[in-house]
C-alpha cells in the first residue's frame, strides 16, 4: 500500500482472502513494511478486499491493477467501484479469481493499483506482492 498524504483517499487496508475469510485482521493483508509475498496455492479461489476511508464525496471512484510477473505485463484491469460519500470505512470485495495451476504459473507477482476518481485523477496507488505456491505432487 502507499501511505498517500493524500487527505481525499485513504486505503486503510489491502488483503487477499481465499474462500469464507473476511477483510479484518487479516494476517495476508498487504502493508508496506511486509517485505516477502503473500503465499497463495495454485488454483486458490481469491479475492481482492479494499477498506478505504474518503475524505470527500467521490464520484466514479475506479481501482486500475496491473499484474506482472518476471517484468512481464500479465493482465491489467479496470473495476469500477462507484459513488461514494465523505466518511467510511468502506469495505469492497472485487469479484472472486481462481488462481493458475501448473509450473508456468508458479512465481511471484507483482501488482501496482491505481485508485482514480471520474476525471481519471489518481487519488491513491497501492502495491501488492504474492506467491504461487506449486502443490506436491500425491504420493
Amino acid at each position: 500500500m502507499d501511505a498517500s498524504r493524500n487527505t481525499d483517499f485513504q486505503l486503510v487496508d489491502m488483503a487477499l482472502l481465499t474462500e469464507h475469510e473476511g477483510c479484518s485482521g487479516r494476517p495476508g493483508s498487504a502493508h508496506p513494511e511486509r517485505s516477502e509475498p503473500v503465499e497463495l496455492p495454485e488454483g486458490a479461489l481469491v479475492t481482492l478486499c479494499l477498506v478505504f476511508r474518503l475524505g470527500r464525496d467521490v464520484d466514479g471512484l475506479a481501482y486500475t491493477e496491473t499484474r506482472v510477473r518476471d517484468g512481464t505485463v500479465e493482465a491489467a484491469q479496470e473495476t469500477q467501484l462507484g459513488g461514494f460519500r465523505a466518511g467510511g470505512p468502506y469495505e469492497i470485495h472485487l469479484q472472486p479469481e481462481r488462481l493458475p495451476v501448473g509450473h508456468a504459473a508458479a512465481g511471484t507477482y507483482e501488482v501496482h493499483g491505481v485508485f482514480t476518481d471520474r476525471h481519471r485523477r489518481p487519488l491513491a496507488s497501492a502495491y501488492r506482492r504474492y506467491r504461487i505456491a506449486e502443490s506436491s505432487p500425491a504420493v
